[in-house]
């Protein structure tokens, strides 16, 4: 009679073995690949964030010293949104430091600051907690871009600029810069001002264990600013 036999013992272990190394392979792609989603979720999340807030800071900016009635005396002082700057020859930019930025804008055209919303603007950079943070109209800091990290709301980015990089520098119509030394003296000679965003996304890219850096520039002519001068 023929005789039939099954799978020998060796031949079990080599197939599970086999096996296993098939199911590890399979993993370790699958992981990675959603490891590399993971990561470019977060570069995009950042991305977003900071590209609509570099956009918007520009807009305003960009509107510095509106004041299409040609009042005067109207410029008020960005510590309390109504007081008359002893100022006036700043006009809509009345403090401006390689961190900050207060710009005012007669939006409703009634030859009054601070009358209608967002027509006094200060956008602040905290270094310490890496964000940064917009007031209108004196009604207190609210993140804008990037967050506290005590805070518990979601925060994508990190901003991280430093001395050498600043987040505004400041240029009269020559192209010539007015450093920090020069401000704020000098601000009635601006006539072009760089924003620069250099950000970090808040959670470490899992594929490299390190985060995610961008940077975000624009330059802001203040045609309203020129003008005024």
């Amino acid at each position: 009679m023929r005789r039939n036999s099954g799978y020998t013992l060796v031949e079990m272990v080599i197939s599970i073995a086999v096996g296993l190394v098939i199911i590890a392979a399979i993993y370790a792609a699958v992981n990675m690949g959603q490891r590399s989603t993971s990561g470019v979720e977060r570069k995009v999340a950042a991305h977003q964030d900071a590209r609509a807030c570099l956009d918007l800071m520009s807009l305003e900016i960009q509107m510095a010293s509106f004041n299409s009635s040609a009042a005067t005396g109207i410029w008020v002082s960005p510590a309390d949104c109504a007081t008359i700057s002893g100022n006036q020859n700043y006009c809509g930019i009345q403090a401006a430091t390689a961190t900050s930025i207060s710009v005012e804008t007669d939006v409703n055209e009634n030859g009054a600051i601070a009358g209608g919303a967002n027509e006094v603007i200060t956008y602040i950079y905290d270094a310490a907690n890496q964000y940064i943070t917009r007031s209108t109209n004196c009604g207190g800091n609210q993140p804008f871009l990037g967050d506290t990290a005590a805070s518990g709301r979601p925060r994508t980015v990190r901003v991280i600029n430093t001395a050498a990089v600043p987040v505004f520098r400041y240029f009269n119509s020559q192209g010539t810069e007015i450093l920090p030394a020069g401000l704020p003296a000098g601000i009635p000679d601006i006539a072009r001002i760089d924003i620069t965003l250099w950000v970090e996304t808040e959670d470490a890219d899992p594929s490299s264990g390190q985060r995610r850096r961008m940077v975000y520039a624009t330059s802001v002519i203040p045609r309203n600013h020129v003008i005024t001068d």
